[in-house]
């Protein structure tokens, strides 16, 4: 029997760099302590949230070593693999798996002129089944090479397998990965600004940054969900909203750190070509940061 069913709610954690964009274990220690007491159902290294593409694989073997150190199995560790070409990402998966990781959230290759066709999209995802051995969330997040309902059928039927975290096209997107393919995997949410919402419509579970700022109103909202109490879980959805929409855009990770220092929870920087958000645009975060405290 399996040790995780790996549903729920799975926070992704950014990647403490500092200044000079070396990683920082101490600080990256201190962020897995702090989201595993609000309750989440698993940690995810070096997604989107955490600039997977541009860390490395001796950095994420850290960070995976982290996870598994502080949760002591209690929750699964998810390692985010974002990488160029099939021989890359099997590289990365296999250092992940003898770090521990309990599973892999993989993108699809990315590099424009590199976009491979629904057979190079299925070989991808088979190489790493056969070589790695791990379960396997797709991450469909890349524009230019979105895995379709059609196209996940059919590499659900890939053993290791088990889902899919669906970010293209919003909560249609999802709703639409849902009812098409609920049957063949886990669906995951990635949509910040709804999560209860796409809760509600049935979501097994969901990795997505606004866990990583609010991971104790995610879980809320996940066990009212289940329990039924839906407005309560709406009214916590409804109080974060402003929030994310500061959050929301363009090098978002970058943006999420700078709301986690606004919120007390200082985490480092974003590795260059990454830089910090205006003056602007950190008043525009501390007006909704600031009036969100406040309902604490």
């Amino acid at each position: 029997m399996a040790k995780y069913d790996f549903k729920g709610v799975i926070a992704p954690l950014v990647s403490t760099f500092t200044a000079d964009d070396e990683f920082d274990p101490i600080l990256y220690r201190k962020q897995v302590q702090t989201i595993l007491k609000a309750g989440v159902h698993g940690l995810s290294p070096s997604g989107s949230t955490g600039e997977g593409a541009m860390v490395e694989d001796d950095e994420l073997v850290m960070m995976i070593k982290i996870i598994k150190e502080e949760s002591k199995g209690k929750v699964p560790c998810v390692a985010g693999v974002i990488r160029p070409s099939t021989r890359f990402a099997t590289r990365t998966a296999l250092a992940a798996k003898a770090a521990g990781a309990d599973a892999l959230m993989v993108t699809p290759t990315f590099y424009n002129p590199l976009v491979p066709d629904f057979k190079g999209n299925y070989a991808f995802y088979k190489t790493l089944s056969d070589e790695v051995g791990l379960p396997i969330i797709i991450y469909n997040v890349v524009v230019q090479n979105v895995i379709s309902t059609e196209d996940y059928a059919k590499i659900s039927e890939i053993e290791n397998v088990i889902g899919i975290k669906q970010s293209n096209g919003g909560i249609w997107g999802f709703y639409d990965q849902k009812l098409s393919n609920g049957d063949k995997g886990l669906v995951y949410s990635a949509q910040d600004e709804f999560l209860y919402s796409t809760f509600a419509l049935g979501a097994d579970g969901a990795i997505c940054a606004i866990i990583s700022a609010f991971p104790e109103e995610s879980v809320a909202m996940w066990d009212l969900t289940l329990a039924g109490k839906f407005e309560e879980a709406k009214k916590i959805q409804d109080k974060i909203w402003p929030v994310w929409k500061a959050v929301a855009g363009p090098q978002f990770p970058r943006r999420l750190k700078t709301a986690l220092k606004l919120l007390g929870k200082d985490y480092g920087y974003s590795r260059s070509p990454l830089v910090p958000p205006s003056e602007d645009e950190i008043a525009k975060m501390k007006v909704v940061i600031d009036a969100y405290l406040a309902t604490r």
